[in-house]
């Protein structure tokens, strides 16, 4: 299961680097390499409100939906399976690429168990780390590990959900290339 996530997980990520690949290219042939932040390559903050509306235009296009009343009910549901999706790889081991040793360089936190830039803190995950930094007793970090494995369960039942609603609205060449780009299973 964790191998399928995983593949899963670096699916959705080739399928945005070439659904924008196409995109940037765009971009940089009409600034002559200049990015649109007026630095090369583009410097300036990462805005991810249109990173993922690039996406969603790629994936637009992958599905060839013309109708704009057809892609919004579908940008909506696709929306929510992407999140929900973050959220189930948040949980997934987000500790493992913290980086630095047990208790952070100098025992200073190693900060982490966000869902993505910006995402919110994994409360049984935070619970978890702590339990585990301060070698708290065997019934406390069990009980944090069920709060944690608690926390992924509603995540992944939260992402099944989100594809289920997906399949309702997709024909079956859509729906192909959800299952290609990894939005359902």
């Amino acid at each position: 299961m964790k191998v399928n996530q995983w593949l899963v997980m670096a699916g959705l990520a080739v399928a945005t680097v070439l659904s924008t690949s196409d995109l940037i290219a765009q971009d940089n042939q009409r600034g002559q390499g200049q990015g649109r932040r007026g630095g090369p390559g583009g410097g300036g903050n990462f805005d991810p409100a249109e990173m993922q509306q690039r996406m969603l235009e790629g994936i637009r296009n992958q599905m060839a939906v013309t109708d704009d009343a057809e892609w919004k009910l579908i940008s909506e549901r696709v929306t929510k399976v992407m999140d929900a999706r973050r959220q189930v790889g948040m949980g997934g081991g987000a500790g493992m690429f913290r980086g630095g040793r047990p208790g952070g360089e100098g025992d200073q936190p190693r900060g982490g168990f966000r869902g993505g830039p910006g995402g919110e803190p994994s409360p049984g995950a935070e619970a978890l780390q702590k339990a585990i930094d301060s070698k708290a007793s065997t019934a406390e970090v069990k009980a944090a590990m069920q709060k944690y494995r608690d926390e992924r369960k509603a995540r992944q039942a939260a992402l099944e959900s989100a594809q289920a609603d997906l399949l309702k609205v997709l024909s079956a060449h859509q729906e192909a290339v959800a299952l290609r780009m990894g939005l359902v299973n």
